[in-house]
């Protein structure tokens, strides 16, 4: 069977893409989509990415109106819950360490949630 080889993008809709794109450049160091072919986009370090489909009645991403959440690996969580901070941003560390790593979460200035995660 043919296989997908990972995530080409992630796209949805805000109220400001202007803004928040810079917020996610500026915040997470997620490069904007290029405006020329001599551009390269934002390219993501090799590891695992968890594809889960959840319940409709799940309170997993905070909202209950929430339809979507992207998780970010990150090697450093302590590091990047740091930056963030010192950015303004509030971030939520989990204090359990779960046998797949840590996690940390946070919203986007439109209000979308992000969880950030450290692989074990």
């Amino acid at each position: 069977m043919e296989k997908v080889e990972g995530i080409g993008g992630v796209f949805f809709k805000c109220n400001d893409p202007e803004a928040l794109g810079a917020w996610y450049q500026k915040c997470l160091g997620v490069d904007l989509v290029p405006q020329s072919y001599d551009q390269s986009p934002w390219k993501q370090a090799e590891g695992p990415t968890v594809f889960a489909p959840f319940p409709e009645d799940s309170d997993y991403f905070g909202d209950p109106g929430q339809r979507w959440m992207v998780n970010f690996r990150v090697s450093n969580l302590d590091a990047m819950v740091s930056q963030l901070e010192s950015m303004g941003v509030k971030v939520e560390l989990n204090p359990e360490t779960f046998p797949n790593g840590r996690f940390a979460r946070l919203a986007d200035p439109e209000g979308n949630p992000i969880e950030l995660w450290e692989p074990a």
